[in-house]
């Protein structure tokens, strides 16, 4: 029998526009966004600060090779990964902002 026929076929009605997620209250969404904020944070600063600790040059993958061990030390790695570092800290205080408006 086709979903056409059968005449008792409910359809789920669509949520209605701006009526945001259902069981999701502000206080909620509040700590969502500071617990976002404070990882993105956190990565960021560790991204930052690692790659210029001596820790880096002694692990797994920077003696895999004698060619990794040259890349892994290489500034130009570090400075990227702690570009990422930069663009983490940065998309925490875009958060703080953001947050601050609401």
């Amino acid at each position: 029998m086709a979903a056409q026929d059968n005449p008792q076929r409910v359809e789920a009605a669509a949520p209605a526009a701006g009526s945001g997620e259902v069981g999701r209250t502000p206080a909620f969404q509040k700590i969502a966004a500071i617990v976002y904020i404070v990882f993105c944070f956190e990565v960021g600063a560790f991204l930052l600060l690692f790659p210029w600790h001596p820790l880096w040059s002694r692990n797994f993958f920077s003696g895999f090779t004698e060619n990794w061990f040259d890349i892994w030390n290489s500034p130009y790695l570090r400075g990227a990964v702690s570009g990422l570092g930069l663009v983490n800290i940065g998309i925490a205080v875009a958060e703080i902002f953001r947050l601050r408006r609401k």
